[in-house]
């Protein structure tokens, strides 16, 4: 199974970005919306290299204009790319940031890699046959909302979400032990897989943030559905909820 064959490349990417020092900067549209030259060379390095595992699959990314699902994608394979995830974070120095490789398979996720290079740490899944950690099986937290943190994401380059978003973390505080903010999304939603946190939300996320993490997290018996607690569709952007296993219902202030 090529499974393995993502899982080192993705670490090779994960040694480019550990290589980087002072990255360029290079502004994209919305509010604190960064991309660097490393997002740019990491994505080329991810996609020249997975051409060799899966020549006839499609490629989508976040960088170099590749950010449109098509409608060849909803058929066959299709690799969705994230070189970092948490730009913002890489540029400031303030960890995480990971590296996502999410592969659809007649638009439905199949295949999972996220890492996490500053900790060593791989995740991956295949649909159907779980998700590990460093090779080793994980499950999300069985424990209720009201012992476990939560994470969630301001949507920050929409700022028309803003107050919506902190509304509903200031809604949600009271209901679990604390929040907190990591700023990458699939981190997020890997912390949720392994047992970490219990719920992460963001009002608007790219098929890039979450078509690796979401499978991952399914795959570590979380529910991850969008704000109204519909299944997300792995077409383009949308609002998540990801829930542990012990989160048996959508928290009333996301009503």
């Amino acid at each position: 199974m090529f499974i393995e064959d993502i899982i080192r490349i993705v670490k090779e990417a994960g040694e480019i970005l550990l290589s980087s020092k002072r990255p360029k900067i290079m502004e994209k549209a919305g509010h604190a919306n960064f991309c660097t030259e490393m997002d740019e060379k990491i994505q080329a390095f991810l996609m020249e290299r997975l051409k060799n595992v899966l020549p006839e699959a499609e490629f989508l990314g976040e960088e170099d204009g590749q950010d449109v699902f098509t409608s060849k994608m909803e058929s066959g394979y299709c690799f969705v790319i994230d070189p970092i995830d948490g730009t913002s974070n890489f540029i400031y120095e303030y960890r995480p940031s990971v590296i996502s490789v999410g592969l659809l398979k007649d638009g439905k996720p199949y295949m999972a890699v996220v890492y996490n290079p500053y900790d060593d740490m791989m995740f991956h899944a295949t649909k159907g046959q779980g998700a590990y950690l460093n090779g080793e099986r994980i499950m999300s937290s069985d424990a209720p909302l009201s012992d476990q943190l939560s994470v969630f994401g301001t949507a920050p380059y929409y700022e028309e979400l803003r107050d919506r978003s902190f509304d509903i973390g200031k809604k949600l505080l009271p209901l679990c032990v604390d929040l907190r903010r990591s700023g990458t999304a699939a981190w997020d939603m890997c912390c949720v897989a392994m047992g970490r946190v219990g719920l992460y939300f963001e009002l608007k996320i790219q098929l890039w943030d979450y078509a690796a993490a979401a499978l991952i997290a399914m795959e570590a018996g979380c529910i991850v559905t969008d704000i109204n607690g519909d299944p997300i569709s792995f077409r383009g952007a949308t609002s998540a909820i990801c829930r542990a296993r012990g989160v048996k219902e959508i928290p009333e202030c996301f009503k």
